[in-house]
């Protein structure tokens, strides 16, 4: 008689839970754009989502304990002129975070510890460079003050810097490296672990691989999913890449590539029927990754390992309310003492709600198989030694006895703001105000004006 064999896996009965009513954020209006962002970034310090705003973009930042609902009037970070399109907190700062928007700029903030008392509006440093609305930003996860951010152009024209990505060093403002080799739209971008390389995913139905310091495509393959509805892929810790999108019957499905040989996928897995589009969240000590659909109402999580299927289905997480996006919290910040591996936000219409993932135990001690030394907020190399073609792994720290973060450390920008070296706005004067001026300062505001004639100016000032 034959018996079927059950897989050993530690993360084989993972179950989520939403948390007490009193513990998620209310009155919260989400940004309604029209963009597959995921509207939301958390880390262990702060909640950062993306709201519906007048006269600009602006997002609201909120200490993790400050849950309950939240003041109409509470402050809000504004500063870009356009809708913000994405959001991401720094992984060596947790006060320190980077906005990207429709108005073509990206922004460096630095977020106090304590609650706002007012707007805030005077970012670090502002990132001026792309001609189109940015739509990605992405800090590296291993080297200091690198971030990537990339053009998001809906209505690519012939020119091949339709699709712009830049890296910057946000330390200094400056531009780092520049490439152009996406055609249309960018649907999404992911480092590798330590940061050599990154893939997109693009409108043209390409996955490619680049490597950003010798400016070049390295890999690339042709239609990982057959559909035309947009892309998704993140690269995981062994250097293979997940990638979530639709058949050609509309159909969603996920798969699982090596880019060394892009010809045949490890693993190829058709889900359901559904328009939303599948947003991956990797957890690499857990080797797990969590799908959010835009939409659903329900986050679905495999285990990847090296065993045929290789992904690994695992379980089905369901709520009443679908979500508009999802924000999902660094290993440092999860509940060791409850055995907590992972904590997503659901974004609601007018809500924010924590959803943790717990592994049962029965035991009070601290579990080291679920808690492998994590990647720490410490960068493992300076932006100039990264350029130079240096790579390190993410620097790790150990979980036991849980995390604590740092009290903030300001970044310091090594060039004056660029926000101060902008024009700026000519205030008309009156007759009455120019009369009250001394001579010499009216004669050079009447030199500046190209609307008077040499013969005016002299019978005017010398009549």
């Amino acid at each position: 008689m034959s018996r079927s064999i059950v897989r050993q896996s530690k993360f084989r009965h993972v179950f989520g839970q939403t948390v007490k009513a009193e513990q998620a954020y209310d009155d919260i209006r989400v940004s309604k754009v029209t963009w597959d962002s995921s509207f939301c970034a958390v880390n262990p310090k702060f909640l950062a989502v993306i709201v519906e705003s007048s006269g600009g973009g602006s997002f609201l930042v909120l200490p993790l304990s400050k849950s309950g609902r939240v003041d109409k009037n509470y402050p809000l970070v504004i500063g870009h002129s356009g809708p913000v399109l994405d959001i991401d907190w720094c992984p060596h700062d947790d006060n320190v975070l980077a906005s990207c928007s429709e108005d073509c700029t990206a922004m460096v903030w630095q977020i106090p510890d304590h609650s706002l008392t007012r707007p805030l509006s005077d970012p670090i440093v502002v990132l001026e460079g792309h001609s189109k609305r940015v739509g990605i930003v992405s800090w590296h996860p291993t080297a200091r003050n690198i971030l990537l951010t990339a053009d998001v152009h809906f209505f690519p024209l012939t020119s091949g810097s339709d699709n712009l990505i830049i890296i910057w060093n946000v330390g200094t403002g400056e531009p780092l490296i520049s490439m152009d080799d996406h055609p249309d739209l960018i649907y999404s971008i992911s480092w590798n672990r330590n940061g050599s390389l990154f893939c997109t995913t693009c409108k043209d139905r390409r996955l490619r691989v680049c490597d950003p310091r010798k400016r070049e495509v390295v890999a690339e393959r042709l239609a990982p999913h057959e559909g035309i509805r947009p892309m998704r892929a993140i690269f995981t810790r062994d250097g293979n890449i997940f990638t979530t999108g639709f058949t050609r019957m509309s159909q969603r499905e996920l798969g699982l590539w090596d880019p060394t040989n892009f010809e045949e996928p490890i693993a190829l897995l058709e889900l359901d029927t559904s328009n939303g589009v599948l947003l991956p969240y990797y957890d690499a000590d857990a080797n797990m990754v969590y799908l959010c659909g835009k939409g659903d109402s329900s986050i679905r999580y495999f285990e990847i390992t090296d065993e045929p299927p290789y992904v690994h289905y695992l379980n089905t997480f369901s709520s009443k309310e679908p979500q508009r996006g999802m924000g999902f919290m660094p290993k440092r910040g999860v509940d060791v003492s409850k055995c907590e591996i992972a904590r997503l936000f659901k974004l609601l219409d007018k809500k924010c709600e924590p959803i943790t993932m717990t592994v049962p135990r029965k035991s009070d001690l601290f579990q080291d198989d679920l808690y492998p030394d994590t990647a720490g907020p410490d960068p493992a190399m300076e932006p100039e030694e990264w350029l130079e073609g240096r790579n390190e792994d993410p620097i790790l720290v150990s979980m036991r006895g849980g995390y604590v973060p740092p009290k903030s450390r300001e970044l310091k920008v090594a060039k004056k703001n660029l926000l101060d070296s902008r024009p700026t706005t000519r205030r008309s004067m009156s007759t009455l105000e120019t009369n009250s001026l001394p001579l010499p300062f009216f004669v050079l505001v009447i030199f500046s004006s190209c609307s008077l004639s040499l013969t005016y100016f002299s019978s005017f000032c010398f009549s």
